[in-house]
């Protein structure tokens, strides 16, 4: 029923009631019988009932493997735990490969200031030779530009080392995440002594799974009841 005949129906006379032509009602029927089909689809087994795309965050998770939380912990720990150590591996070349080459440019200065100590000499006592001055002026720069070399290498090294000690962090949330796990070990441990019982779940009764009541017919027959009484004697 549309607006506009709900609308003319509540202005007409009760006289007029005749008169007016058979609403058609279908569209109203049609829309009532679709939301009961949609909530009995949607309280089948595949999707409880009120399930959507918009609140499956709300619904808990399958326990599988990849939704079990102590079982997820664990394999962060583990993953974290060797991927930090292969980073400690790779740190630790870098800054020996840094040592290594820190000492060949010392090395490489120390000649280099031999050489300008000799071309100094050569340089005063002959000072018409222009190859020694040229000599002596290359040596300085060379020297310059090996002591600059020298303090990255050094600047390298010290950053390797403020890395190395960013990474030990690593291993301080590790172990945050090992008391968490710890912590909820200990709930659930605790959880199932505070259910448990006296009697072992192969030994126990079985349920009905209807009773009277229930919205449901399909209740306890005769011989299931039988069968009841004869556990009980066994």
């Amino acid at each position: 029923m549309t607006q506009e005949e709900l609308d003319a129906l509540m202005g007409t006379e009760i006289d007029d009631i005749d008169s007016i032509d058979d609403v058609d009602l279908s569209a109203v029927e049609l829309t009532e019988e679709q939301d009961i089909d949609s909530n009995v689809e949607a309280s089948g087994d595949e999707k409880p009932y009120g399930y959507n795309d918009e609140n499956s965050h709300h619904w808990p998770l399958p326990a599988t493997d990849e939704h079990k939380m102590v079982h997820q912990l664990d394999d962060v720990t583990k993953e974290s735990e060797e991927k930090a150590t292969e980073i400690f591996d790779i740190i630790e070349n870098i800054s020996n490969e840094l040592m290594e080459k820190e000492t060949n440019a010392g090395d490489v200065a120390e000649v280099l200031t031999s050489n300008i100590e000799l071309f100094k000499t050569l340089s005063e006592k002959f000072p018409d030779v222009e190859a020694f001055k040229e000599q002596l002026q290359k040596n300085e720069t060379a020297l310059s530009d090996s002591n600059t070399v020298i303090e990255m290498l050094q600047t390298s090294g010290d950053e390797i080392m403020n890395v190395m000690d960013i990474m030990q962090y690593q291993d301080i949330h590790r172990q945050k995440i090992e008391r968490v796990i710890n912590v909820m070990r200990a709930l659930s441990r605790y959880m199932n002594t505070l259910f448990e019982g006296k009697i072992d779940d192969e030994k126990r009764v079985s349920s009905a799974q209807h009773i009277p009541g229930d919205d449901n017919d399909d209740l306890a027959s005769t011989d299931d009841i039988e069968a009841l009484l004869a556990q009980f004697g066994n």
